[in-house]
């Protein structure tokens, strides 16, 4: 007769008091970060919905009388004239991103795939302006603003936005160097152009790093106050939404109650478009294999 075999006994697990207390630090420090990112936001969010003699009255934790209170999202954007914010800051991120990659796709295919005297110097002068701050460089980007009569303009506004994207063409570039040069042997050997390489076979595979282009890219665009401020000074026609929120702020003081209200408003269009598109953000599935 066969033996039935006796089912393996449990081992119980011993952790060291090493382990347990790095365990215990891991998930404190998770938390307590969790909690110091979110608390601005649960804040904003109660300072909303208050009016202004709760807010004057209580502190920024306490919460609202009335949930169903939306005063202050209608004030903050019908005065701040958000309407037209969302308008030129839509006109502006759709340019910027679509410039933004043709040119930075097309530069990292030259860069990457064809070898000439220069070649280095031009990736070596990347690398120097994107180490040089930004803010280092305004009184020589302005009086070029101004010479070209861009300054208050948004076509102006775009044009200099775009050529700010560094950190994107470095992506475009890392991304090529995955992609096999067989592929462009092969398509040129059937009679296939540059141009027609780059756009029917290498760009479709370039779907991760656009993502990330776009993602990098956009919220800097979409968040961008300094030269907007700068730059677009026409704030009734030219406002973005960072600069919108600063209707707000002035000498006699800031209604928070409303900033914190056109926050939320301008938090809601990049809340959907994440939602929509969280497959594509996380995952970045490319548009075709490829193999090594």
């Amino acid at each position: 007769m066969a033996q039935t075999a006796a089912a393996p006994a449990k081992r119980k697990k011993h952790y060291s008091a090493g382990f347990v207390i790095w365990t215990i630090v891991k998930y404190f420090s998770l938390i307590f970060f969790a909690f110091v990112a979110v608390l601005p936001i649960v804040s904003c969010v109660i300072t909303a919905f208050k009016t202004d003699a709760e807010y004057k009255s209580t502190n920024v934790m306490t919460l609202p009388q009335s949930w169903l209170n939306f005063d202050n999202f209608v004030k903050a954007f019908t005065k701040a004239n958000m309407l037209t914010a969302f308008r030129n800051s839509l006109i502006i991120l759709v340019a910027v991103l679509l410039i933004s990659i043709i040119i930075g796709t097309q530069l990292a295919y030259v860069l990457n795939r064809f070898k000439f005297r220069g070649n280095a110097l031009i990736r070596n002068l990347f690398t120097f302006a994107a180490l040089l701050p930004a803010v280092a460089m305004q009184v020589a980007v302005y009086e070029i603003m101004v010479n070209l009569h861009f300054v208050n303009t948004l076509y102006g506004y775009i044009i200099m936005m775009c050529g700010t994207d560094v950190i994107s063409i470095y992506i475009f570039i890392q991304y090529f160097e995955n992609l096999p040069v067989s592929l462009d042997e092969s398509a040129y050997l059937d009679g296939a152009s540059y141009f027609t390489i780059y756009r029917k076979i290498l760009l479709p595979l370039l779907k991760p790093a656009i993502v990330t282009s776009i993602i990098l890219k956009g919220a800097n665009t979409y968040n961008e106050y300094y030269c907007a401020q700068l730059y677009l000074q026409d704030k009734t026609k030219l406002c973005t939404v960072a600069t919108s929120l600063y209707t707000f702020t002035g000498p006699m003081g800031n209604q928070y109650n409303l900033i914190c209200a056109g926050v939320i408003i301008s938090l809601l269009p990049a809340l959907i478009v994440f939602v929509i598109f969280q497959n594509q953000i996380y995952s970045g599935v490319a548009a075709g294999a490829v193999k090594g």
